[in-house]
């Protein structure tokens, strides 16, 4: 548990020395002092006001639930929803301060119901004996089980607490329903270019960042904004580090190259059971579907580069290679299998290969969805009870008794003609005339645009 601000950092990782003015507050005080000193640039660059921060403008107009909120008006609980580093903690810490309350803090990653409870408690005491409420913040409130969800309810049903909670995750996957219906669900979009540079300006000058002790080249700002993806915690991150190998070197100035021999890397903004993996993989699929090759490889490299499971993106591949190509090019199929099967005998990395080749097979194939229609017709008559019995010239005749019952009685051979086809009737009486299989135009699928109608002719005995 954390209280408001860096001196609530002290608290955090000081629970018990500093309590009860142990030591006096004089000392807590002193302490929080010099651990903002040695707090990470990302820490100390944390916005203290509403005015300071950048992004999120869409919850932060006038009259938007959370500016109302920070200022104090209609008291709600809310769970903040977005990426990393887009400002979770720091919207929490200003709900906390702007209204007056004390703040609480737990990690879902270190906490418990006993946890939970403890802080519940101390909360009613402060608002029955002074009446001091209390914000309580949770970060990565999806790690939270449903039983330590659960415990919170009651707290924030009478306002004992007024919970903020924070989660990258899809809140509607991962948090239990009760707790969501007394909230606000309010979503926050990763920073622009305009926003990290901005952050990077202001640490560079501010006397709580760098205090203006080195430049920043424009070039190695870009990379910096690049490497960002969104992410302040990130750019900041990166900024300090890259700091500090100019100062070793008694550089001046942040250039490029420093920056490049610091941060080589941009981590991956991916979560395997949460929203990253579901929004990455529907980009993949709608990237090939829509035959966007480079587009298809990128998302492909997202996922390798996170660690997704490559059985699950070469699975994908195999049913997009029916779904939406099928027999527009019948070899996508193949493609896609052998994928599978070359991803299963040879691992990673090298299985890279074989599904980057099946992406860009399938991204350039010419599509056709007539596979997955025609068989979503087919079960969707089934299903609505359409079919009657198989026709008795097309029963099992193999077996003693078949032949007193009529079974096989009259059935041609298909071979017997030349063409290989002849008329005859295959499907139940009510589905006569049912046409499940519609090909198009495109691709293979083009013969049997032309071929499957004078097939149905002969079969049909139409003209």
């Amino acid at each position: 548990m954390v209280e408001s601000g860096v001196t609530g950092s002290v608290r955090g990782v000081s629970e018990g020395l500093f309590d009860e003015g142990l030591f006096g507050a004089e000392t807590e005080q002193k302490a929080g002092e010099k651990l903002a000193e040695n707090a990470p640039l990302a820490v100390r660059m944390r916005p203290r006001s509403l005015e300071e921060v950048v992004g999120q403008q869409h919850l932060l107009i006038a009259g938007a639930p959370l500016r109302r909120l920070v200022e104090g008006a209609a008291p709600a609980s809310v769970l903040l929803y977005g990426p990393p580093g887009t400002g979770k903690t720091t919207l929490a810490n200003l709900v906390s301060k702007a209204t007056g309350r004390r703040f609480a803090a737990l990690s879902a990653l270190s906490s418990g119901v006993k946890e939970v409870r403890a802080v519940i408690e101390e909360a009613r005491r402060r608002l029955g004996r002074s009446g001091e409420a209390t914000v309580l913040f949770i970060d990565e409130v999806h790690r939270f089980s449903k039983t330590q969800q659960d415990a919170l309810l009651g707290a924030v049903e009478d306002r004992t607490v007024l919970l903020v909670a924070a989660t990258t995750e899809n809140p509607y996957f991962s948090v239990v329903a009760p707790l969501l219906s007394r909230s606000l669900v309010l979503q926050l979009r990763s920073l622009d270019d305009d926003d990290i540079r901005s952050l990077l300006r202001r640490a560079v000058s501010e006397e709580r960042g760098l205090g203006g002790s080195v430049g920043l080249a424009e070039d190695a700002e870009e990379h910096l904004v690049a490497l960002a993806e969104g992410d302040a915690r990130r750019a900041l991150t990166a900024l300090e580090a890259a700091a500090e190998s100019a100062a070793s070197n008694g550089a001046a100035e942040i250039d490029l190259a420093t920056v490049e021999s610091t941060v080589d890397r941009a981590a991956v903004l991916y979560d395997r059971g949460g929203d990253q993996h579901y929004d990455i993989t529907s980009a993949f699929i709608k990237s090939i579907r829509g035959s966007d090759v480079d587009a298809a490889l990128h998302y492909l490299a997202r996922m390798v580069e996170a660690g997704e499971d490559p059985r699950f993106i070469a699975r994908r591949l195999v049913v997009h290679a029916s779904e939406d190509i099928g027999m527009a090019d019948p070899t996508a199929l193949q493609t896609a299998v052998a994928a599978s099967q070359a991803v299963q005998f040879i691992g990673m990395p090298e299985g890279r290969l074989a599904l980057a080749q099946a992406t860009i097979h399938l991204a350039t194939a010419p599509k056709s969805n007539a596979v997955i229609a025609a068989i979503n017709a087919a079960m969707s008559d089934v299903r609505a009870g359409k079919g009657g019995p198989v026709p008795p010239h097309l029963r099992d005749g193999h077996y003693a008794g078949a032949e007193k019952l009529g079974n096989a009685k009259g059935y041609r051979y298909p071979h017997d003609k030349p063409e290989g086809v002849l008329a005859q009737q295959y499907a139940p009486e009510s589905l006569l005339g049912r046409d499940y299989y519609e090909p198009t135009p495109r691709g293979a699928e083009r013969a049997l645009h032309d071929r499957v109608p004078k097939l149905r002719n002969i079969i049909r005995e139409e003209d």
